[in-house]
């Protein structure tokens, strides 16, 4: 099934999500009911996630991140609109809480968690989204990313980080686009390709192999990117390349990488200098523990 066919399908009578949900029931025989439960069941989990977490400074593992989103709440934006400064505190918090072990929404990967929680609460708390209407986002975005996976990977193992922070982006800025625009074909088919290829290529260099740098900031820009893909979208600016042959090509270079630089902790940042000495400082105080 490819992305755009879904979308072909958006009428008077059908929405999208609609669309989805049917495509859902037919591949896998499953309650649609029960399905679109269990949304609002994730998303409730992610709006816990982050509430349960703003106020703590989560230390993670090896002591490297967990006060970057208090000192993002903290700031007073120059540049950054109040709804995306929001959504990137968010994603750092909750990024950061996967870092330190703690509750979280693998949505689509554990390393790609603060995304669309981001999106999904400052929407809710500055442009006064609904749940319903998220809930609705969110199974359309999950369908995307049904696909991406399929066609492609979700596995920063398998295709580079591309494939866990770039399904996500993608995945947030389909759910931004459609909780304004449902019926908008064009922005709907050209946010996730925008943002696909804005973050194509992008490889998966874990410092020690540890989901915390570059993973933790790597989550709050990617939640920038998704709201410039929906805005760009929605401003009628297209994606000249079709979102599913973006998700081909996004599989074929991710297939592309050398295995250092898929989650191997062996490539990219993580074989710099400075990163190998942090390795072994931690390494030296862990043995001495």
């Amino acid at each position: 099934m490819k992305f755009e066919t879904l979308v072909s399908k958006i009428d008077n009578e059908n929405s999208l999500k609609d669309i989805i949900l049917n495509w859902y029931y037919y591949s896998t025989g499953n309650s649609v009911e029960k399905f679109e439960e269990y949304c609002e069941f994730l998303i409730e989990e992610m709006f816990s996630s982050y509430i349960n977490n703003r106020e703590k400074i989560n230390k993670s593992l090896a002591g490297w991140v967990g006060d970057n989103a208090k000192k993002m709440r903290f700031h007073n934006a120059l540049f950054l609109s109040e709804t995306v400064k929001f959504a990137v505190e968010v994603a750092l918090t909750i990024s950061e809480s996967n870092a330190s072990m703690a509750r979280i929404v693998a949505c689509p990967t554990a390393g790609a968690c603060g995304i669309i929680p981001g999106v999904l609460i400052s929407l809710n708390k500055y442009k006064k989204i609904d749940k319903k209407t998220l809930k609705n986002s969110f199974v359309v975005s999950s369908a995307l990313g049904e696909l991406i996976k399929r066609e492609a990977s979700i596995s920063g193992a398998v295709g580079g980080c591309q494939a866990e922070i770039g399904t996500a982006a993608a995945m947030a800025s389909l759910l931004i686009v459609y909780s304004f625009a449902p019926d908008n074909k064009r922005a709907i088919l050209s946010a996730p390709a925008l943002t696909l290829k804005s973050i194509m290529g992008l490889v998966c260099d874990p410092v020690g192999g540890y989901v915390e740098i570059p993973c933790v900031k790597r989550n709050a820009f990617a939640v920038s990117t998704s709201f410039t893909s929906a805005e760009m979208a929605l401003a009628g600016i297209e994606s000249k390349i079709p979102v599913d042959e973006v998700i081909i090509a996004m599989g074929q270079v991710g297939r592309s990488l050398n295995e250092e630089l898929r989650e191997t902790g062996k490539g990219g940042i993580a074989a710099s200098k400075t990163a190998k000495k942090m390795i072994k400082d931690f390494k030296d105080v862990d043995i001495a523990y």
